[in-house]
């Protein structure tokens, strides 16, 4: 069965794609922000993670960067799920690796047909 972090400062959006990877027979980790984030991701067997771009005490982006200094060999997919919509910030966050960027909200049976096919 395959894992999936979520990172995401709101603990309503955490519970809310938690219950619908779950749902579609996924494991789940959470992180409210991008440090937990980082820990988890770079000490835990975790095939995706879906993180928020604007969290406190460090950023997605800036998580998804640090995931690829300290162990560029994470074969972990990353996935953005964020209101922000600027063509910098996502050129930046394809050079650090994130495969895919989804606008919040997010619709669910999109979302999981996306992570399904990424994951299979």
């Amino acid at each position: 069965m395959y894992t999936v972090l979520v990172v995401d400062d709101s603990e309503t959006i955490r519970l809310q794609l938690s219950t619908d990877l779950k749902e579609a027979g996924y494991n789940t980790l959470e992180a409210s922000n991008g440090e937990e984030g980082l820990d988890i991701a770079l000490n835990s067997a975790v095939d995706l993670i879906i993180t928020d771009y604007n969290m406190p005490q460090m950023d997605g982006l800036s998580m998804c960067q640090m995931i690829q200094q300290h162990n560029p060999d994470k074969k972990a997919s990353i996935f953005m799920l964020t209101t922000q919509s600027r063509p910098d910030l996502k050129a930046q966050a394809k050079e650090a690796g994130v495969m895919a960027w989804i606008l919040k909200p997010y619709e669910k049976a999109s979302l999981i047909r996306v992570v399904g096919k990424v994951l299979n």
